[in-house]
C-alpha cells in the first residue's frame, strides 16, 4: 500500500470539516467520517512532529556547521 501524503489527509480532512458543518449529513454518516476525521488528525499530527524533530536535529548541530540527519522516529522513541 502506497504511503498516505500529509497534504491529501490534509484535504480529506478538510473535505470532512465542510460536509460536518453542513449539518446535512445523517448521523451515521457524521460519525463515520468523525471516525475518519480523528484517525487524520493523528497522521497529520505526527507527520507533522517527524518535520519539526527533523528540522530541530539540523538546526541543533554543534560547532556552527548545520548538516542533515535524517531522523529515525523508531530510533528516538527507544531513546525516551
Amino acid at each position: 500500500m502506497a504511503e498516505k501524503k500529509f497534504e491529501v489527509a490534509m484535504k480529506r480532512l478538510e473535505e470532512i470539516v465542510q460536509g460536518m458543518e453542513g449539518n446535512d449529513l445523517p448521523l451515521e454518516d457524521a460519525l463515520k467520517d468523525f471516525e475518519e476525521g480523528v484517525g487524520l488528525v493523528k497522521f497529520c499530527s505526527k507527520k507533522l512532529e517527524e518535520a519539526e524533530k527533523k528540522v530541530t536535529i539540523l538546526i541543533q548541530e554543534s560547532g556552527g556547521k548545520h548538516r542533515q540527519v535524517p531522523f529515525d522516529l523508531e530510533e528516538e522513541k527507544d531513546a525516551e
